[in-house]
């Protein structure tokens, strides 16, 4: 028998501290490098091009527009050109497409979980450019960050490690100490969406929730982030929920909040393996506790995105046939590609629409960008109908009382 190098058991826990301490400083200076000072995060700006695209105009009309000066005019680069910032592309939306937002006297802002229980499936990036593309279209946006993790955090510029105080999370209200989510609402670098951030002290909601359950009678743990989002669906249009990778006490709240599910899922045969297991686990988990409570609950649409699709893969095209076999109607007609500019993107901490034009190739970030706007405009028609449904209910409900809707 060859002579086989012995490998005694010697990294203990603090081998591992120092480990983690390691690595831990490392990706701090990485984020820090990308992230500080604030200026190094920023919001980007539109020619008059990108305008005329975003209002769904013409550019003839966009520059007559711009001249005529109802609307910001924009700041002159040079003798001719003009550029807007993110604030007043919003301000021309909703002023040239007013009948895709939301009258709040009849509708309550829709709610989106995303959800998986893998990590690397491009869920905190969907959230992420979900509630960018929304704002885009001038919407109102509160995206809630419920993973320790921080990951969605940090893509809005903050750093979970070390700028987030647990009054900025949904500690709190998982604490019984605020009900409601507003007090922990913060702005970021991208006008029109506000944050609710995580950081790891969060991880600490795994243990008061289940230990209110016990000790508080009446309490449905279930419904601690629903209820904390009453407030908050008065004032935003959409808020976007990005969970962690588990089926946790926090994952099961941000499911029964929501009024759809998004959930990523690769063409992976791993991971398509375990979304069944998801679903199975959340039914079942579920079930038990509506049996109990007797409490309900209905989705306005649950929808599956294929991401990182990488078309040159056979093995991918099947597992694309078994997902659709399985989710049928569920599975969205668009699909999001793997691309170099995308994980280009998310080096950068940041996504697709915070890429600049001119810092990459124009025809693979256009197709990047297409995938997602095609993703985002989808799911605007279906909040779009979660907020028709809200104003039909409310309306039926002026008629019986002899109240009118203005």
């Amino acid at each position: 028998m060859k002579h086989v190098q012995t490998i005694p058991p010697v990294i203990g826990i603090q081998e591992l501290e120092a480990v983690s301490e390691s690595a831990t400083s490392v990706v701090g200076a990485v984020r820090t490098s990308m992230l500080a000072p604030e200026a190094r995060k920023s919001p980007p700006v539109f020619n008059s091009g990108q305008m005329a695209e975003l209002c769904g105009i013409e550019k003839t009309r966009q520059q007559y527009l711009a001249k005529k000066g109802d609307l910001p005019s924009g700041d002159r680069d040079g003798a001719t050109r003009r550029e807007w910032t993110l604030a007043e592309a919003r301000t021309w939306v909703r002023a040239l497409k007013p009948d895709g937002l939301r009258d709040p006297k009849l509708a309550p802002g829709a709610v989106i979980t995303v959800a998986n229980f893998k990590g690397g499936v491009s869920k905190t990036t969907t959230a992420a450019a979900l509630a960018q593309g929304l704002s885009l279209r001038g919407h109102r946006v509160l995206v809630v960050d419920c993973d320790p993790q921080g990951s969605l955090t940090t893509l809005f510029g903050v750093l979970p490690d070390t700028d987030v105080d647990e009054s900025q999370t949904i500690l709190p209200l998982c604490a019984g100490e605020v009900d409601s989510v507003m007090p922990a609402v913060q702005k970021t670098y991208w006008d029109g969406i506000d944050l609710v951030a995580a950081a790891p002290v969060l991880f600490n909601a795994e243990f008061l929730l289940p230990s209110r359950q016990k000790t508080e009678a009446g309490f449905a743990f279930w419904r601690v982030l629903d209820e904390g989002l009453v407030e908050a669906r008065d004032l935003y249009d959409v808020i976007v929920i990005d969970t962690p990778p588990s089926l946790s006490y926090i994952t099961i709240n941000a499911l029964i909040a929501a009024d759809g599910v998004i959930m990523p899922l690769p063409p992976n045969a791993l991971d398509f393996a375990s979304s069944a297991q998801f679903w199975s686990l959340f039914t079942e988990v579920c079930g038990g506790l509506f049996k109990a409570g007797g409490d309900d609950k209905k989705f306005s649409f649950v929808d599956v995105v294929l991401s990182r699709v990488d078309r040159s893969d056979a093995v991918s095209a099947a597992v694309r046939q078994w997902i659709v076999s399985a989710y049928g109607s569920k599975v969205l007609p668009i699909e999001i590609p793997k691309t170099s500019i995308a994980a280009s993107a998310s080096a950068e901490f940041g996504t697709v629409y915070d890429l600049d034009a001119s810092s990459v190739q124009a025809k693979t970030l256009k197709r990047a960008r297409d995938a997602y706007d095609q993703l985002v405009d989808y799911i605007e028609m279906q909040v779009r109908g979660v907020w028709a449904h809200s104003a039909e209910v409310v309306r039926e409900a002026l008629q019986k009382s002899g109240g009118k809707a203005t």
